[in-house]
């Protein structure tokens, strides 16, 4: 009974075929969380795949229906523990079974987000890569620790919720009400890319995201632009300059509202020989864009971005010679901790009004708002992490003091009060939420190799880990 042993276990579930047929099944339950019609999917997902799985290890499990949803299936929460004894450190893990919608109709021909299709090192297939098959690893990982040793040497509860792609609605007043049930010594999960697809990488927290709306309204209805152009002033050129004033052609942000107090030397060394863009299938990037005299690194880890995710005037699909009287405008911004998140909106509000845009509204979206947050990185448990994923990839992992998406970790972090310790199992070209979303096989074996070591690990150093803290 050795960790390489178990390590050769998992090796072995992956190379046999057990691993993908586990995860196919999971890729084929049309659980998309954004809209009604995948409802019915969310508790299926936990019903018919995950609780048998967890009943065969050992856990007791329990769902929850969404304390702030008045569909009964709407976003889901499922809680199980393998409590073997309260003495020992107890582990508090994620992970969420919803996908964005499908978009069936947009994958490459040959492809269908409901099935896995394997193309050399890609696995294509909605939730490959968010979120089904990094939780997949994860409890592939803990299985085989479990069969290897008869036990795993520490507690586990795991959580997992059926609404992050519809911005984790309820999960906060979830942790709140449930802190006790969910209470533990550590939180480790996997979501997001790594740095890239063949460097191990371990994220302590995230960028906050908001979600907000701009919208103008001149009139009703749209006008005759033969008859009325120059006369009338046209809500989406009104716009376009509004969203102007906030941040420059070149992506710089110009509201100081909107940016973080500052940029600390410890993020900046974190980072520095972090790559970013020069994977095989990443995104060329943009030449002096974002902000001036940040690394690329920088700009995605340690600072804030404002983007349009959607903009409307008029009919786009069918456009009239017709002036437009009202035109809308989706936004986002991420950031960082130490930025003043709370008065966001209303630094927009008085940044347009400055500049004579005082009438567009400014409103938050229905997206709920994730705040930033990041574990300190000198804390043991990182160390530990760290030195575990070395040991067993021969690889230095890249450490990030956030990642540069979102995720619900405030939840975690500052709900729950738990050091909290990412280790993603996807890559930055993944195309996740989008048409093409896949997996490298590659990646997640490395990921079934590294997960089962530091489980392994963590029922020999936890108790002292524990007691340092």
């Amino acid at each position: 009974m050795s960790r390489q042993t178990a390590i050769q276990n998992v090796t072995e579930h992956y190379k046999s075929g057990a691993f993908i047929a586990d995860l196919r099944q999971r890729v084929a339950i049309h659980s998309e969380s954004q809209t009604p019609k995948g409802y019915p999917y969310l508790t299926a997902y936990l019903e018919s795949n995950i609780v048998p799985v967890l009943d065969s290890m050992g856990f007791s499990s329990e769902i929850f229906p969404n304390p702030i949803s008045h569909d009964s299936q709407a976003w889901p929460f499922l809680v199980a523990e393998r409590i073997e004894d309260p003495s020992y450190v107890t582990l508090l893990t994620y992970g969420h079974g919803d996908v964005v919608m499908g978009y069936d109709n947009e994958w490459r021909e040959g492809l269908s987000p409901w099935d896995i299709v394997v193309e050399g090192d890609f696995w294509y297939g909605r939730g490959t890569a968010d979120n089904k098959g990094q939780h997949s690893i994860n409890l592939a990982a803990l299985n085989t620790v479990l069969g290897q040793k008869g036990k795993l040497g520490f507690n586990v509860k795991i959580l997992f919720e059926m609404g992050e792609e519809a911005g984790s609605p309820g999960l906060a007043e979830f942790c709140a009400a449930n802190q006790q049930r969910l209470s533990a010594d550590l939180f480790i999960a996997s979501d997001g890319p790594r740095a890239a697809a063949a460097l191990p990488t371990v994220f302590l927290g995230s960028r906050g995201s908001l979600n907000f709306d701009l919208k103008l309204k001149l009139r009703e209805g749209s006008h005759h632009s033969g008859n009325w152009g120059g006369l009338l002033a046209n809500a989406g050129t009104r716009l376009m300059h509004a969203w102007a004033s906030l941040i420059d052609a070149n992506g710089k942000i110009l509201v100081s509202g909107l940016l973080p107090s500052e940029l600390p030397q410890a993020v900046r060394e974190a980072v520095k020989d972090i790559p970013v863009g020069v994977g095989d299938n990443d995104p060329i990037l943009s030449e002096n864009w974002g902000e001036p005299g940040l690394t690329s690194a920088e700009r995605v880890f340690g600072w804030n971005t404002l983007e349009i995710l959607a903009v409307k005037a008029g009919n786009p699909d069918a456009p009239a010679n017709a002036i437009p009287g009202e035109a809308n405008l989706h936004a986002q911004i991420r950031y960082v901790v130490g930025s003043d998140a709370d008065n966001f909106l209303e630094s927009i509000r008085e940044h347009l009004a400055q500049h004579g845009f005082g009438d567009v509204l400014v409103e938050a979206s229905g997206v709920a708002r994730m705040e930033a947050t990041r574990l300190n990185p000198q804390d043991p448990w990182v160390e530990w992490v760290m030195g575990s994923i070395s040991e067993t990839t021969h690889k230095r992992p890249a450490l990030l003091p956030n990642l540069g998406g979102s995720l619900p970790n405030d939840c975690f972090a500052n709900i729950l009060g738990l050091p909290t310790v990412w280790v993603p199992h996807s890559y930055p070209a993944c195309l996740q939420h989008g048409p093409n979303e896949h997996l490298l096989g590659s990646v997640a074996l490395e990921a079934l190799q590294m997960m089962t070591g530091l489980f392994w690990d963590l029922a020999e150093v936890g108790k002292v880990i524990k007691e340092q803290r």
